[in-house]
């Protein structure tokens, strides 16, 4: 794989900023590891203990690492593994105690000590099947049980990856009422997750809770993530805006990395062979992975840090055995953790850091420079993300929050075909996100209140232009200089967003209530002065009603309203290539600003039916937008070059459908989830381009299921299911340069897996087999050869794959 060099003139401002966050996270790693485990401000022997078991209510048998913690504190600490703790109270008084282990409900206890005093204290934790009990953080940005929230909040946990197979964020967003994950491009393999119908950019993707994952990063971000750096993600559909700002106009995916509870350790390595049995292909493509986590917690829990580490190669794979690539090949390693430290019982100060490297080389003749191939679309990412979070509880449950994060991505691309030259490029796009929230906790209601600052910083240039000599282009074994080339920039733009935010929740009986609203100002600063600057003020409301007509059904009805600052977006910064046209994507210089306005309406069904656990879901939605963007398609220059054109719709669009999602769990060793969407996406009036108002690339129906049954002890089976319903796909192949509107065909993508483990002396293993897309649901006419329409790719990600994987560990 090739390396690509920086030919481009960096500014003193970027180098200084990668020098800078260097050295912090140095520095914050160093204190880290320095007061990480010297046993920080010792416990005095006069202060109360409280010492217990915590069990599982039915079984009675006892439950390893759960979490236990003193509300209104920072203390808390995992159960070892014969569920066993023991927590040292701050001073006399009366505590509150809470209990939580996964697919249980969370216990909670009352408990008066006095000084000196050791007492015991157990808990017998109640199965929860859905979760509705978990603790979730993305509907009001503060810890609130699933079943209290006035907006329905989705969960995607560790299980579900491993049940579906996969080893990234990207396949398990398909497994989520109202997402789907689709693949944009055979070259490069550029994807997107749509929400509720609408594109990926309308979707705010979180890290902990900030809005750091820039545009440039949500090219190929969701293929970039490794399931097993996450904890668990939080879907929110409907208007985030009130509370996340722009871009959340669909909803919020919230990622949430792993903390360190206790002592353990986990390693695993996978191995795939992509296309087995595909007729017509190249032949099957391997897949390889090697993962790891650990955590180490100090003796007194004032202290602790986690780390994760992934490695990943993927060969190409060829469809259709003209020598092109319909899946990239990738290589990637991802390392990263987190740590926290206790200073007190009422403060806490978290760093969570992790980089990315990833190389993909899409195209064909992969053993050749890429300007002597006929298409190549190739990307090194170089990506770094860091995080500072100080926490300090205030009267009884009042928290204040305190926060400053950063990414820094640099990319080396290549987007070229014919043998070109000039198709080099660079791309540096830095951000950060910092801010202040305070959450006032009441008997019957709280006031979440913050203000927060977000910055975004683009260099976008092409290196292929005559106007520096002697530069030169580095590949990993050679250097090749090139005397006339030089360097234009693409891009050079900046996005900054002051936004102030309060939020309200209240509590009465079985009513339930919370409005909120935002109010921002952003301002894009075009530097190449190719289009006016944009500077806009926006006000984002949002009112959401929860009701318990009884224990086991609850409605919810909200309303939001959000918008899209006319910067850069994520599909700018793909450039879609082929031998005969390349695609670019632009801003019309009237670009202004697109607004949202949002309606859900919900009834949520949990009840035990005979010896059956049914959870039944009904969501209905419905977003107006104004001034909606939608793409204008030119004609090809006399170099076959296209541009995409940005503009502001006539009379908006308008989106609406059901979605509906399903769980059973008629007995322990069985659990069912389905989900399914009914929608329509359209213009108000039908657009210049085709004269068609339906949305492309947007199916009316589509749907997931999942199956485990832990057939005996120890042995697990797995199905799932993916469902795609026929689109609008356009198609510009190199007979018809002006396009046409195609149909594609129905999908239904389904899997097995089947899973052994193993008890061993020290730790626990297992041993894990299964077969993706077995029928090989899966696109059959792709354009062929350098003049391909690389765009025309539709339906699931990846044919029928074989998997086979090994984990050990001591959870």
């Amino acid at each position: 794989m090739i390396k690509l060099s920086h030919i481009s003139r960096k500014t003193s401002q970027t180098v200084c900023r990668f020098h800078v966050f260097k050295s912090l996270s140095a520095i914050a790693m160093a204190f880290f590891m320095t007061v990480s485990f010297c046993g920080y401000g010792q416990s005095k022997s006069t202060q109360p203990k409280i010492s217990g078991r915590v069990e599982a209510a039915k079984t009675h048998s006892y439950l390893p690492y759960a979490t236990v913690q003193i509300k209104g504190t920072t203390i808390g600490m995992a159960t070892d593994e014969a569920g066993y703790y023991q927590l040292v109270v701050p001073r006399e008084g009366k505590w509150t105690l809470q209990a939580s282990y996964l697919g249980f409900k969370t216990g909670e206890k009352e408990v008066a000590v006095k000084s000196g005093e050791s007492i015991t204290l157990n808990f017998e934790l109640v199965n929860d099947y859905f979760g509705m009990d978990e603790v979730v953080v993305s509907a009001n940005r503060g810890e609130q049980k699933r079943s209290e929230t006035p907006v329905i909040v989705n969960t995607i946990s560790p299980k579900l990856f491993k049940t579906i197979q996969s080893s990234t964020l990207s396949e398990g967003l398909n497994f989520t009422p109202g997402l789907r994950l689709e693949n944009n491009c055979q070259n490069c393999g550029f994807s997107q997750v749509r929400m509720n119908g609408l594109e990926g950019p309308y979707s705010q993707i979180l890290i902990n809770s900030r809005p750091i994952f820039s545009g440039l990063a949500g090219v190929y971000g969701l293929e970039l993530i490794p399931s097993n750096m996450i904890e668990r993600i939080e879907v929110v559909r409907g208007g985030g805006s009130a509370l996340y700002g722009g871009n959340a106009i669909a909803g919020t995916i919230n990622i949430l990395l792993k903390d360190p509870i206790s002592n353990n350790y986990e390693a695993g390595i996978s191995y795939g062979m992509t296309g087995v049995g595909v007729k017509g292909s190249a032949g099957p493509a391997s897949d390889y992975g090697v993962n790891f986590n650990t955590s180490l917690v100090s003796s007194n829990y004032e202290s602790g840090i986690s780390m994760f580490g992934y490695s990943r190669k993927r060969e190409i794979f060829d469809a259709n055995n003209d020598s092109f690539s319909e899946l990239a090949p990738i290589k990637n390693l991802t390392l990263g953790g987190r740590a926290f430290h206790r200073f007190s019982s009422k403060d806490k100060l978290t760093l969570d850091f992790f980089a990315i490297q990833e190389k993909r080389d899409g195209g064909n003749k992969q053993d050749q420079p890429l300007h002597e191939r006929d298409v190549a679309e190739a990307l090194q990412h170089d990506m770094k993300v860091a995080g500072l979070t100080y926490e300090r509880f205030f009267r009884s449950n009042d928290l204040l929050s305190v926060y400053a994060s950063g990414q820094f991505l640099n990319r080396d691309s290549y987007y070229g075909a014919g043998q070109s030259l000039k198709d080099y490029g660079n791309s540096v796009d830095n951000s950060y996100n910092a801010g202040v929230q305070y959450k006032f906790a009441f008997k019957h209601s709280s006031l979440n209140v913050g203000a927060e600052n977000i910055g975004d910083y683009l260099i976008d240039k092409k290196l292929g232009y005559p106007d520096v000599e002697n530069a030169e282009i580095n590949f990993a074994d050679s250097t090749i200089t090139f005397p006339h080339v030089g360097s234009t920039v693409v891009s050079d733009q900046s996005l900054t967003t002051t936004g102030a935010f309060a939020q309200y929740d209240l509590h009465l009986n079985r009513f339930r209530a919370s409005a909120g609203v935002r109010f921002d100002h952003y301002a894009v600063v075009d530097k190449t002065k190719a289009s006016k600057d944009k500077v806009g003020s926006v006000l984002s409301p949002r009112v959401s009603l929860m009701y318990d007509f009884f224990t086991f059904l609850q409605g919810r009805v909200s309303y939001s309203q959000g918008y899209r600052a006319p910067q850069v977006f994520d599909e700018d910064l793909h450039v879609e290539t082929s031998g005969a046209r390349q695609v670019i994507h632009k801003n019309d210089s009237t670009l202004k600003q697109e607004t949202s306005h949002s309606m859900m309406v919900s009834l949520d069904f949990n009840k035990r039916l005979g010896n059956v656990n049914t959870s039944f879901l009904v969501e209905g939605f419905y977003t107006k937008l104004n001034d909606a963007f939608q793409n204008e398609f030119g004609e090809p220059d006399e170099n076959g070059t296209v541009v995409y054109t940005r503009v502001n719709a006539k009379d908006g669009a308008v989106v609406k459908g059901v979605n509906m999602e399903l769980k059973v769990k008629p007995a322990f060793d069985v659990s069912f989830l389905a989900g399914f969407t009914i929608q329509s996406s359209k213009f108000e009036k039908p657009q210049e381009d085709f004269k068609e108002r339906r949305f492309f690339r947007t199916p009316d129906q589509y749907g997931f299921f999942t199956l485990d049954w832990d057939v005996v002890d120890n042995l697990c089976f797995s199905a799932t299911g993916n469902y795609i319903g026929s689109m609008l796909v356009p198609y510009f192949g190199p007979k018809n340069p002006e396009g046409e509107l195609r149909v594609s065909p129905n999908f239904f993508d389904a899997g097995v897996k089947i899973s052994y483990k193993l008890k061993l002396k020290d730790m626990n293993a297992e041993i894990s087999a299964g077969v993706k897309n077995i029928f090989n649901s899966y696109q059959n006419d792709f354009d062929v050869s350098a003049d391909r329409d690389p765009s025309y790719i539709y339906g699931p990600v990846a044919p029928r794959t074989v998997m086979f994987s090994f984990k050990i560990g001591n959870l």
